[in-house]
């Protein structure tokens, strides 16, 4: 099968939706990929199946109203189209809805492919926040042949807000390289080249951002020492509000038990993984910014890591409370606390719950199962061959 992918974000552009896409199209078998995104060209790590092409898709606007919008999405749709047809492709696949899904409803008509269309979650809820971009969200879903939800929570806004059909509507989890991503016996050489010595380590992985809720377990910390002094929070990341929660630790007067490590390297986040002793996502919904999955939620317990998340968004698909981690009340400082503390002081609770966490991760998350779910789809997809009239809204 060839397929041409557009994808906004894509590897070494940080983001969890490329990190999915440059994972699981680098794997599919018997398929050519040419993945469509902006300023980059020729072959990803080495890897002969995909190749990636410059298809500008940083817009002005994602809407169509901006002059300078339109023009930009004419350009990018020539060199979509031009793509097309030098690989022949079969299927085009778009990142998410807007705006990639927008070019790719263009793509259908004007070659007569099957288009499929990713959904994460935060973008749709975006998307319901303005009249524009709710048209043109409508009318990608509608022409789509599959709509991808990253999650049943992604999916359930599908069909409750979006009126996406159901039968070309699935549920498709990202993955994760459970080989690589993998438990590790405790390294007193490696924490101590991470900084952390023997300290108990509380780890978030994600952007600096208000809805991944960093601030509300800084705020628990002073709790949370008081029953473990020497607690160590690590957060890998960069964001708008590394500043705001620099000031907060040092507000909160608990600076020495905070590290920020910034953008990782891929080495030194997979030591952070298994060298941390928890590992926390305490995320809130903020306004129409919702965590529409949690692919870190994913990685930390195959590497054999209990987890604690908030309710909110897609997160209760990633891990079973009670078993391989805990919901939290991420809202509520001293209540994040207690269940840090409660987790933190039980090692025998720890292990077991790493150990479920792991056997989960391979059972549920691997990629080999996930890429024959994908394949399936994709097929079904080319099978389709009847859509909604390119003006249906």
């Amino acid at each position: 099968m060839r397929i041409l992918l557009l994808a906004q974000v894509y590897p070494p552009s940080r983001g969890g939706t490329g990190r999915w896409m440059s994972e699981l199209y680098s794997r599919l078998p018997g398929c050519d990929v040419v993945v469509g995104t902006g300023g980059r060209s020729g072959n990803p790590r080495g890897n002969g199946r995909v190749a990636l092409a410059n298809v500008p898709l940083d817009f002005a606007s994602w809407g169509l109203t901006s002059p300078k919008a339109a023009v930009q999405h004419a350009a990018s749709l020539i060199k979509a189209s031009r793509l097309v047809s030098r690989q022949r492709a079969e299927q085009v696949h778009c990142a998410k809805a807007l705006p990639e899904g927008l070019l790719g409803v263009a793509l259908s008509v004007l070659h007569r492919v099957p288009f499929v269309c990713y959904a994460h979650g935060e973008e749709l809820t975006l998307a319901g926040t303005s009249r524009e971009l709710r048209a043109l969200t409508h009318l990608v879903l509608r022409r789509a042949s599959r709509v991808v939800a990253n999650s049943n929570f992604t999916r359930q806004l599908l069909v409750t807000d979006w009126h996406v059909p159901e039968d070309r509507l699935v549920v498709m989890h990202p993955g994760v390289d459970t080989t690589r991503f993998a438990p590790a016996a405790p390294d007193a050489a490696v924490r101590a080249a991470l900084g952390w010595g023997s300290r108990p380590v509380v780890l978030t992985v994600g952007a600096l951002q208000k809805r991944k809720g960093q601030d509300t377990l800084i705020r628990a910390l002073r709790a949370i020492r008081a029953a473990i002094p020497d607690v160590l929070y690590v957060m890998a990341g960069s964001g708008p509000d590394r500043e705001d929660l620099e000031n907060l630790a040092r507000s909160e007067g608990v600076e020495d038990s905070v590290q920020f490590r910034g953008n990782a390297s891929e080495d030194d986040l997979l030591a952070c993984y298994q060298q941390c002793d928890l590992f926390a996502l305490p995320n809130r919904q903020i306004g129409w910014d919702v965590e529409g999955f949690g692919m870190v939620l994913v990685e930390a317990q195959a590497c054999g890591k209990p987890v604690v998340a908030g309710a909110s968004g897609g997160t209760l698909d990633t891990f079973m409370p009670g078993v391989t981690g805990e919901l939290a009340n991420t809202e509520n400082p001293q209540a994040l606390a207690e269940t840090v503390i409660a987790l933190l002081g039980d090692a025998e609770r720890l292990r077991t719950m790493g150990r479920h966490a792991r056997e989960r991760a391979v059972r549920s998350f691997d990629w080999a199962p996930l890429t024959t779910q994908a394949m399936n789809v994709f097929t079904a997809a080319r099978a389709v061959s009847q859509q909604p009239a390119l003006g249906a809204v």
